[in-house]
């Protein structure tokens, strides 16, 4: 019950402080893309429609990078998906490979996660330093002294392979949805997917974390004690 209040005003406390920015996001995914189409479609086709309504999400991801940048993993993603949207876009092809240009990011950044747990360099670490730097080297210094523990190590692991295989999911949905959907259809389904997989891949990111902080402070507890010879020592069988 504690854990679900504390989620709801968690929730509450994160709409409350980015409200206006959803409402943007929104706006300029959703809202913008799909009225230009319906706008340009029967004035100039199809596949010029399609790349008129991809521009507000592109200089969106823009303005947001030149906001906020600082050389560090997460920027290194935005600046990819930026080029990758551009690259697309200015490549033209056909309506489906238009409709599936922003996929193709979110495929790359899937195999970038699966890629960095591949070599021992989970991406959701050096995400979640990012991070902690951006408030305080103190915090992204502690953060960094946590790799020491192998639980924390192995947290790192699964939620990174989660993510990336969260993401390949979405980009498999979505080639289904491009066969099946009309152009419109696909415009208002797509932005729901995309946000829909975020959203359960934050969750569960947030709950997973959660769970793992509390069993490493269970361990460096029980393993205190046993080296003050007050209990059982925890690596022992």
């Amino acid at each position: 019950m504690d854990a679900k209040r504390g989620l709801i005003a968690g929730i509450a406390g994160y709409l409350r402080d980015n409200g206006g920015r959803l409402f943007v996001e929104v706006l300029v995914n959703f809202a913008l893309p799909f009225l230009i189409y319906n706008y340009a479609e029967p004035r100039i086709g199809e596949v010029r429609a399609l790349l008129a309504s991809s521009a507000p999400p592109i200089l969106w991801s823009i303005v947001e990078f030149f906001r906020h940048r600082r050389l560090d993993a997460l920027s290194l993603l935005v600046v990819a998906g930026i080029g990758l949207s551009l690259l697309a876009m200015l490549g033209g092809g056909g309506v489906r490979f238009l409709q599936l240009r922003e996929k193709l990011v979110t495929g790359v950044i899937g195999l970038v996660f699966l890629g960095s747990a591949a070599v021992g360099k989970p991406l959701i670490y050096e995400l979640a330093r990012a991070t902690k730097r951006r408030k305080s080297e103190a915090e992204a210094a502690e953060f960094e002294a946590l790799q020491v523990h192998a639980g924390f190590r192995r947290a790192m692991m699964v939620m990174t392979l989660v993510w990336g295989f969260g993401l390949l999911a979405d980009v498999a949905l979505s080639v289904v949805l491009v066969f099946v959907l009309s152009i419109r259809e696909y415009l208002l389904v797509n932005p729901i997917i995309g946000y829909g997989t975020m959203g359960a891949l934050g969750l569960w990111t947030f709950f997973y974390a959660q769970r793992s902080r509390r069993r490493g402070e269970q361990r460096r507890a029980a393993v205190a004690l046993a080296q003050a010879g007050m209990g059982p020592d925890p690596q022992a069988g």
